[in-house]
């Protein structure tokens, strides 16, 4: 157990610090010139961009999973529009399927990209995640964003209320995991989960048209 609470307690730190640093990218990270080490929240064909999105293979999968929300700016009540919310996980083994496409790029098959409109709205079909068994991986999807006029960042991960991990993590520490938890409940033939997004101070100062 000793050897297993450590690299929670650690994981935590950086994990809940990810918002507060924000690791902004440079404004080059948008050039096709550094097509292959730009962040793939921009490998999308922007007029397929919308409010929801499906991840591949999604119809296949046993666990498929929506979830649904609200991007707000930083007041939490006023809706953030043309905000792109992009997302990738592992399978249900908690491997991550690696491709590349035409020019040689790897990246994650399992992703998807949406775009807020007016309403700030935003729905991903997606699935149920892994982790690898005997692993102190967490079952998560990972989450970056990015507002107009700014760079992208790395918001913390969507957890799930029922990783067999979490009771082993500090309570303040759980805290933290809280404010990103998805709790599934099961709706027809597949789980929904609910999870609004307050856009941090840093991302909120844009001149919308």
């Amino acid at each position: 157990m000793k050897n297993l609470i450590l690299p929670l307690i650690v994981f935590c730190f950086i994990t809940t610090s990810q918002i507060e640093a924000q690791d902004l990218a440079s404004a080059e990270n948008t050039s096709t010139l550094n097509y292959k080490k730009r962040h793939a929240i921009y490998d999308y064909k922007e007029v397929r961009l919308n409010n929801t999105d499906t991840v591949p293979e999604f119809e296949t999968k046993a666990n498929k999973l929506k979830i649904t929300g609200t991007i707000y700016q930083n007041d939490g009540k006023t809706p953030a529009r043309d905000v792109i919310l992009f997302i990738h996980q592992p399978d249900e083994t908690g491997n991550y399927t690696l491709k590349k496409d035409a020019l040689k790029k790897r990246y994650v098959y399992h992703r998807a990209w949406i775009k807020t409109d007016a309403d700030g709205a935003y729905t991903f079909y997606t699935f149920i995640p892994g982790s690898i068994e005997h692993s102190n991986d967490f079952k998560q999807i990972h989450r970056s964003i990015k507002v107009p006029g700014k760079p992208e960042f790395n918001l913390d991960s969507y957890f799930f209320n029922d990783d067999p991990l979490i009771p082993n993590l500090s309570l303040s520490c759980r805290a933290n995991f809280v404010k990103s938890m998805l709790k599934p409940e099961k709706v027809g033939d597949m789980y929904v989960a609910k999870m609004d997004i307050k856009l941090p101070k840093a991302a909120v100062e844009v001149n919308y048209k």
